[in-house]
């Protein structure tokens, strides 16, 4: 379990396909878990600041491709405060960067997402934007905008983003239960 709120960066120094490198001031060992970009990952190699996973076929069907630079957060621990929302590193697809406008000292970014995920998105309801918790500040039939504030800007890799970009999305997995619940008969 990942709250969003991103520790560090970490720039991708290989990814094959199947075993992503990523070097990083996170430390952590072989059996860790950590979210890159989003995704969940189990850490096979931890050392000399560089962190290795091996990448499951899905995970590569189903989330953007990894770099140069990648978001890494640390799962939350009991009695560490949440600070984001609840996200479980399970991407649930990939949206496109429609526009970045500047927005007093920040930046508004609309981002379109595949009818499956934009059903879960609700304004000022939460998603996860390459793994960074933030918060729905508009909806359209195509997509969402979030508002990036600096310190969000200056401390993940959303300040790189343009037009055309892919990001990978997590839904907030309390609309998906709801869903679920409001489907299963009985």
């Amino acid at each position: 379990m990942f709250t969003g709120i991103v520790r560090a960066r970490g720039r991708v120094a290989s990814f094959d396909g199947a075993r992503l490198v990523v070097e990083s001031e996170i430390s952590a060992s072989a059996g860790d878990s950590v979210a890159v970009d989003g995704v969940c990952l189990t850490v096979v190699e931890g050392e000399n600041g560089r962190l290795a996973f091996d990448v499951a076929v899905e995970t590569v069907a189903r989330a953007k491709r990894f770099g140069p630079e990648v978001n890494l957060e640390l799962p939350l621990r009991a009695g560490e405060p949440l600070g984001g929302h609840y996200v479980q590193g399970h991407v649930d697809g990939v949206g496109r960067v429609r526009s970045v406008e500047p927005e007093g000292d920040g930046a508004r970014t609309w981002i379109d997402v595949p009818p499956q995920i934009l059903r879960y998105c609700v304004e000022k309801g939460s998603i996860a934007v390459d793994g960074v918790s933030l918060t729905i500040a508009a909806l359209d039939d195509r997509g969402f905008a979030v508002a990036l504030v600096p310190h969000t800007l200056s401390e993940t890799t959303l300040a790189a983003l343009e037009p055309g970009s892919e990001v990978n999305l997590e839904a907030d997995v309390l609309a998906k239960y709801v869903e679920r619940l409001v489907q299963t008969p009985g």
